[in-house]
Order: C-alpha cells, then sequence, then structure tokens
C-alpha cells in the first residue's frame, strides 16, 4: 500500500538558515523516524502523523487524519486510550504506558506509548505520541519468562554445566534430589555426584556418547549429599555454539528410587513365593539353567531335587489351611538349613519343593544332603499347642547323566518322588536314565509308526509259494514293508516289535488285510486268482479282540469281488494266546466266513501240540530257522521231520518257509513236504511284479522226478 508523501520531505542540498527551511527540515525528521508519531487535537481527532504511523497501521494519511480512528480498534481499548489522552490534555504531564493494540485487521501488537501537551501561541492544547513497538521483546521477553519458570518449577532436576563439566547452573528440582544447594555446587565439576559404583569404563563410554551423537540417556547411580546412593534416569544433550564447539551441556534428571523399589517389590513378588519367601517355580527355571550351564563348563554334576511332603493333606484338612501355612513356613526353613551353601530351595506350589544340588564331583555327594533333607521334613513341628508330624517323599535325577533340559529334569525327578512315596514315603529314589531311555526310544518309535501309517509310508511286498512237485503257485504271503523316506526300505524287524500289543498293531492289521483285498481285486481283474497270506501274521492283541470276525466281516464287505477263500491268515505258534479256547471260537468264526488259517513258525513256541489240537488252522507252516539247517543239522532234520508227521496226523497240510537252495526242496519232497516258499524260489517283490513272475517260473526238474 503506498501512502502520502509530503513533498517538502525531499532532501535539501544547502541549508540556508531561514525559517521555510527550518520547517522543511524539522519535517524531514518528523517523517523519517523510525517509530510512529502522531499529534491529536482537543477532540482527539489526529492532526498529523508521519510516514512511521501509517506504515504501522497500514491506512493512508487521508483516512487518519481528522479520525480518531475508533472504528478500527475494540471499545475497551479506544476508551483506554481516550482516558490517557484526556489525562494527558488536562494536566499537562507526560504519561509513559504500555499499551496493547488490536486494530482491526492487522496482527496484536504490543506498544510502549509517551504523550505529552504542548500548548500553541494561541492558547490551544494538542497531545504528541511517539509510539515504540515492543511486541517482539516482551514475546522474548515471555518466552525468558516462561524458560525460567520451566526451569525453576519442573521436577526434573536440572544441571547446566561448561565444555569442561562445571556446573554453572542447577534449579530447585535438583537441589532437592541431591541435597546440594546451588550455592554449593555452582562452579564445582559433575564429578561431585558420582556413586563410585559405576567403573570407570561406563563413564568413559558416555562421555563418547556424548561427543559422538551429542546425546546420552540412561539409568545412573549417584550419590547424595548425605551419602545416599540412589538410581536416577539422566538424560546429558550438548549444545552447541555458532562454531559447531560444545558451549554447555544440559543434564535433566529425575529420582527413580520409588519405581526401583516398586520394581523390586514386583520383581520379588515375581520370583518369590509369597508364603514361605523361597524362590518359586519361575526363578527356579532361570538358576536350573544356569546351574546346568556352569555343570557343562566345569565337567561337573548337578542333581535336581523334588520333594512332597508326606501327610500334609491330612493336616490341612484337620486343623485348617492357617496351620498347614505354619507348617510349610517351618518345613521350608529347616530344610533351607539342610542344604549346602550354593543350593537353592524352591517351592512350586502346595507341599511341593524342588531342590538344585550343583557342584557335584559323582552322585554319592548328594546323599549327605538327601539324609538332612529327609530328618529336617520328619521331625516334629509345634504350632501353638499341636504337634505335627510329616515326613518328605523324594525323587533325584542327575544332570548330564539325565541328558535332557531343564523342564525334563523337574518331571524326571518328580517321577522318581512318586515311585519313593509308593515305595513306602519318607525316603528317596533315583530316576532311572537307562529305564526311561527305553521309554522314549520306545515312544519316538511308536511316534514314527504313527507318521508311517498317516503318511502312507507302509506297503506291502509278495512271495510267492509253490507246490515243487507239481510246479503250480498255490499263492503270495504279503509281507508289510516301510518305504522310509530318508533310510529307505525297511524290514518288519525295524517296526513291528515296537508295536507288540500296542493298540496300534491292530490298525496296521486292517490296514494291510484292506490293502490286500484291494490287491486281490486288481489281479483278479488280470486274470489271476491267488490266495493270499499276511505277513503282519495277525497278532495275539488283534485276533483276541471280541469284535475281531465282525471288524473282518467289514473289510471284506468293502471288496465285494473278493471270495474271503482268497484271503488267508496266519497266527504266530509264539504268539501269547491268552484264552485259547475264547481265540478257537473266533477263528471258527471267521472260517464260516470263508477265510482260511495257517499257523505260523510252528515248532519255535512252547504249546505247539495244544495250538495244533485245539486252533483250527489247516496249514501249518514250519518255520524257516529249522528249514535252513535241515542239512547240516540233524536235529533240525529231525524237528521238520516230525512237524510234517504231526500235520499229517492231524491232518493239516504244510509249507516249509526259508527254502534257500535246490537241496532244500529235494529234501523237503523226499520227507513228503511239497509246499514251500523261500528266496531259494523267490524273493519277495512288488505287487506289479508278481503276474511277470508266475509267467516266467519254471520249478527245478529234479523236484518233478
Amino acid at each position: 500500500m503506498e501512502f502520502d508523501k509530503d513533498k517538502s520531505t525531499a532532501p535539501l542540498n544547502k541549508f540556508s538558515g531561514n525559517p521555510h527551511d527550518i520547517e522543511e527540515y524539522l519535517r524531514a525528521i518528523f517523517n523519517n523516524a523510525g517509530d510512529p508519531i502522531f499529534v491529536k487535537d482537543e477532540e482527539f481527532k489526529f492532526i498529523l502523523v508521519n510516514d512511521a504511523f501509517c506504515s504501522f497501521f497500514e491506512l493512508p494519511r487521508s483516512q487518519i487524519i481528522g479520525s480518531t480512528l475508533a472504528e478500527n480498534f475494540p471499545v475497551s481499548e479506544m476508551e483506554h486510550f481516550f482516558a490517557i489522552d484526556r489525562q494527558v490534555l488536562e494536566k499537562g504531564q507526560e504519561i509513559l504506558c504500555e499499551e496493547t493494540l488490536s486494530p482491526t485487521g492487522l496482527q496484536q501488537k504490543r506498544v510502549m506509548t509517551r504523550k505529552n501537551r504542548f500548548t500553541d501561541a494561541k492558547g490551544n492544547y494538542f497531545l504528541v505520541g511517539v509510539v515504540h513497538d515492543i511486541t517482539k521483546r516482551k514475546q522474548i521477553e515471555e518466552k525468558l519468562k516462561r524458560s525460567a519458570s520451566v526451569f525453576s518449577h519442573a521436577h526434573e532436576g536440572i544441571m547446566i554445566t561448561d565444555a569442561s563439566a562445571t556446573i554453572t547452573e542447577v534449579n530447585d528440582a535438583f537441589s532437592r534430589i541431591s541435597g546440594y544447594t546451588s550455592e554449593e555446587v555452582l562452579g564445582e565439576n559433575a564429578k561431585i555426584l558420582q556413586s563410585a559404583r559405576h567403573s570407570p569404563e561406563f563413564y568413559a563410554e558416555m562421555w563418547q556418547t556424548l561427543l559422538k551423537q551429542g546425546y546420552w540417556e540412561g539409568e545412573i547411580w549417584n550419590r547424595r549429599k548425605n551419602g545416599e546412593i540412589y538410581p536416577e534416569m539422566r538424560t546429558i544433550s550438548a549444545v552447541n555454539n555458532a562454531d559447531g564447539c560444545v558451549e554447555y551441556y544440559v543434564s535433566l534428571c529425575t529420582d527413580i528410587t520409588a519405581m526401583k523399589a516398586h520394581q523390586n517389590q514386583l520383581e520379588h513378588i515375581a520370583h518369590y513365593d509369597l508364603l514361605t519367601n523361597l524362590p518359586n517355580r519361575v526363578l527356579l527355571a532361570d538358576r536350573l539353567s544356569h546351574a546346568m550351564l556352569q555343570c557343562s563348563r566345569h565337567q561337573q554334576a548337578l542333581a535336581v531335587l523334588f520333594l512332597d511332603l508326606d501327610g500334609f493333606k491330612l493336616i490341612n484338612d484337620n486343623y485348617g489351611h492357617n496351620v498347614g501355612d505354619e507348617l510349610l513356613i517351618a518345613v521350608s526353613v529347616r530344610m533351607k538349613a539342610a542344604l549346602r551353601e550354593g543350593d537353592s530351595l524352591a517351592r512350586i506350589g502346595g507341599d511341593e519343593f524342588v531342590a538344585v544340588l550343583a557342584d557335584l564331583s559323582s552322585v554319592e555327594d548328594c546323599e549327605p544332603v538327601l539324609e538332612r533333607l529327609l530328618l529336617a521334613a520328619s521331625e516334629p513341628i509345634t504350632i501353638g499347642s499341636v504337634v505335627l508330624n510329616v515326613s518328605a517323599s523324594i525323587g533325584v535325577t542327575f544332570y548330564p547323566q539325565d541328558n535332557v533340559d531343564a523342564d525334563q529334569l523337574m518331571r524326571h525327578a518328580d517321577q522318581a518322588m512318586y515311585i519313593a512315596k509308593q515305595s513306602g514315603k519318607n525316603r528317596f529314589h533315583l530316576f532311572d536314565t537307562a529305564h526311561d531311555d527305553a521309554i522314549k526310544v520306545q515312544r519316538e518309535s511308536l511316534e514314527t509308526i504313527r507318521r508311517a501309517l498317516d503318511k502312507g509310508y507302509f506297503v506291502l511286498h509278495y512271495q510267492p509259494k509253490v507246490n515243487m512237485k507239481t510246479g503250480t503257485v498255490i499263492g503270495v504271503e504279503a509281507l508289510i514293508r516301510m518305504q522310509h523316506p530318508k533310510r529307505g526300505l525297511l524290514n518288519p524287524i525295524e517296526f513291528l516289535p515296537v508295536i507288540e500289543n500296542n493298540p496300534m498293531s491292530i490298525e496296521i492289521g486292517e490296514w494291510v488285510i484292506d490293502t490286500v483285498l484291494t490287491q486281490i481285486t486288481q489281479w483278479q481283474q488280470m486274470g489271476l486268482n491267488l490266495q493270499v497270506n499276511t505277513s503282519v501274521n495277525i497278532a495275539a492283541v488283534q485276533l483276541q479282540q471280541p469284535d475281531f470276525a465282525q471288524r473282518l466281516t467289514t473289510l471284506l464287505a468293502a471288496h465285494p469281488g473278493v471270495e474271503p477263500r482268497f484271503l488267508g491268515l496266519e497266527v504266530l505258534e509264539t504268539s501269547g494266546l491268552d484264552d485259547v479256547h475264547h481265540v478257537s471260537k473266533i477263528m471258527n468264526a471267521c472260517l464260516s466266513l470263508g477265510v482260511e488259517f495257517a499257523l505260523d513258525d510252528f515248532g519255535t513256541g512252547y504249546s505247539s501240540l495244544t495250538y495244533l489240537r485245539r486252533l483250527p488252522a489247516n496249514l501249518i507252516k514250519i518255520d524257516q530257522s529249522f528249514v535252513r539247517d535241515m542239512l547240516i543239522d540233524n536235529n533240525d532234520l529231525a524237528i521238520v521231520e516230525g512237524v510234517i508227521a504231526l500235520a499229517k496226523s492231524f491232518k493239516r497240510e504244510v509249507i516249509a518257509e526259508g527254502v534257500e537252495s535246490i537241496e532244500h526242496g529235494t529234501a523237503l519232497l523226499k520227507l513228503g513236504c511239497n509246499l514251500a516258499q523261500g528266496y531259494g524260489i523267490a524273493r519277495p517283490m512288488p505287487a506289479s511284479d508278481i503276474p511277470a513272475w508266475i509267467n516266467s517260473w519254471q520249478p527245478d526238474a529234479r523236484w518233478q522226478i
């Protein structure tokens, strides 16, 4: 916006000294003054303003002269201006005052106005005023005032030092926290607060961070004036000058003594049993893990003891929980005293405790402690007028002999404790790692078999059975295998013993029957009618199931194209059949379906004649262990002869397993055994190879003479 300017403000080349020239000079000075200047008449109207005044209010001179500018300001401000103006005009005394100006459309300003009265030759009063803008100064003052207020009233202690760490200023909170007055620390080095709890390396690292990053924050322990060491959270910031060099450091600190105490209290609650003040399960796990690590480093052993009080429940029931709690406290004190220095005792719940004995050179080092613990727990305890008696059953396991993790160690000690309790209480029992290893291997093996069954790793191979005299293939025997993804094809000896007498054997047995029936269907569609016997040999636990016949009926019904006579089931002569009469009834029920049975491994058990007499198996299989050595061992030869004779006496067919050579077959034929299977005839093979083998197989000519 352009403002009207008097032409007389143009500079003069030469001062003449006449009144007109003086007026021109005065006008030039008036209009070039930096502060706004105004003149009002007795009605408070502006009659003269300089250029700075016009610029200050962003108004042209034409709009100002002759006006009070009342319409440009709030009413309250104008009333204040007029009151001051009136006082000046009436009393003729200079007034200096701070004023707030809020002109319409402009930012509010803070000014210092100097007003005075002068009189012209005619005796008229005029008011002259000079306005000095102090808005920025007031803002700075307010900022400084706020900063000073924050500095003085902040709850955090504030300490300012120079670049060499000499204290130059502190606030009241600093004095309250440290105990030092400002007079006592000003000019001192900040080291006056050090507690000696931190190493020189700590402070060196702190200063290195400050110099590198210009900032450090962390927990630090300092010393009050009275010598008390206290924790504080401290933040130190470096303030640089225009050249980038450190000018001073500002340090803010908060006393966290109460917070630390509360934190310690919470940690105690989290890690200690509230009743006995012993470590709880959480802290025990930490200590046990640490002790195990130390054992590994120092090649020593440790013992984990699981203690359970005998008879505690009865005391709780008879005398109440308050008495029970007092008893637990007393027993825990005694048992803790029975331990060695460095051992740990924890209460993990109820009347159960766990002790960790570290730094054992041998297992025997633990026994004196165990005896002391048993004695401490069994000594009478008097609570009020009642004398109470309990004892302890203790289970013990040793690491690294029991090479498991911390949780497993406690579980093993717990298992041993139950054995101690079952053995009569008030004693200790050592965990049997060898037995547990066997259980662990058994469990892992069962899990492997479970996965194999779920993922379809089991397969069946088939071994032909022939009539050596006629050259006829009379059937095949199904032999289960596991196609392991890493170990390859595994024989039954690798997995069947694991599931003996396990319910999984039933599931696998039914899988074999179902798979065999499916395979028979496929062979029949190819024109092959083969009787098939499963190599699972119908485990005793499966055969003795009350619903075995019904389940077999269901499996057969799922394959309506297979006649039951094409399925044969083998019963191991070595099976532990608890009730031969019951098994005989089941077998007869299956025979009525059309399924035939064979008695496998005959001669290797202790009930051969009983089984032969009472079990309705139409085929007897001579075990391969006798057949294999019959050519060189007369005793085996005699057994083979005897089995063949028994089979004929009981009107049963007989087949020999383990025929590995032509000579084996020839000898068996001479003894009257025409049926055989073995490596000398064919090895077990996948089902897909069976048709080609049958088409190409020819018996040895010497067998048909």
